[in-house]
């Protein structure tokens, strides 16, 4: 059981990294290139072929970043998502971390299928996309700084 604790350990916290490092990618750096891109006539490569490789890395490293940290969790997985008070900053972060895979599911995925039109959708769909997309993607960046104290927090002693 010990080994086993050590090797989720390790998976939710590369796991974790590739997430958030991609979450600080899409807010601090491809937001801005694509706008570049976009005014001299190149943004074809990034929304082609970048962007879709780096959703797929981003989604799915939520979701093995959630799944490592429940398995983590094990016995204090109820009290922490109850907030009990022996889990109440693991368990924060453990909501904080849910609201934010919830967001990339829910909110940010399906409107980045359409801004890249990898589902059909009009133009005025796109732009309600785009901002509903930003708005889910900016909200988890600053969620991210709580959610990554509370984390430490919860394991280390506060």
């Amino acid at each position: 059981m010990e080994y086993s604790m050590g090797i989720f350990r390790w998976v939710h916290f590369m796991a974790g990294v590739m997430w958030i490092g991609l979450l600080y990618y899409f807010n601090f750096v491809q937001v801005a290139a694509l706008k570049a891109a976009t005014a001299d006539g190149t943004a074809a490569g990034i929304s082609k072929h970048v962007a879709p490789r780096a959703l797929l890395f981003f989604r799915w490293s939520a979701v093995v970043t959630w799944l490592a940290g429940a398995a983590l969790l094990g016995p204090r997985f109820v009290p922490a998502f109850t907030l009990q008070p022996e889990a109440a900053f693991i368990g924060i972060g453990a909501w904080l971390g849910t609201i934010m895979i919830f967001n990339v599911w829910v909110l940010i995925w399906p409107n980045q299928k359409k801004i890249l039109g990898m589902v059909s959708a009009s133009d005025e769909e796109k732009n309600k996309a785009r901002r509903v997309a930003f708005l889910a993607s900016r909200t988890n960046t600053m969620l991210s700084i709580p959610m990554l104290f509370f984390m430490g927090a919860g394991v280390h002693g506060f």
